[in-house]
């Protein structure tokens, strides 16, 4: 069986690769417009170190440990406001096949539960 080359753009290369070390690619707003690909863990794979450090606030903290190394400065340098943050966190929850919305819980039962 012979298998053929195929041209593969920078970016097509860029996401492969990431795609092979468990991380995402998505794009990170700006404060001021600019907004730049950065790799993230999807967000079914983040760690509840990460998840504290949001809902406590330490935005920073939160990168630092979903953000490939490589890709933190970039962050950084793109100072993205809780808007931007948000989008971000969308497009991880996309990526990994997930909403990011409150989950509906459990079904109530049909049973009726009461004691007689």
């Amino acid at each position: 069986m012979t298998t053929t080359k195929t041209d593969t753009s920078a970016a097509e290369a860029q996401e492969l690769e990431a795609a092979d070390d468990g991380y995402v690619t998505v794009p990170l707003a700006g404060y001021d417009g600019v907004t730049k690909d950065v790799r993230t863990l999807p967000a079914t794979r983040w760690r509840a170190s990460a998840m504290r450090a949001l809902r406590s606030g330490d935005v920073d903290g939160f990168m630092e440990r979903v953000l490939h190394e490589d890709d933190y400065e970039t962050y950084e340098d793109l100072d993205p406001d809780q808007e931007g943050i948000g989008h971000f966190a969308e497009r991880a929850a996309e990526a990994a096949g997930e909403s990011l919305g409150k989950s509906s819980g459990p079904s109530r039962s049909s049973r009726n539960t009461r004691k007689r």
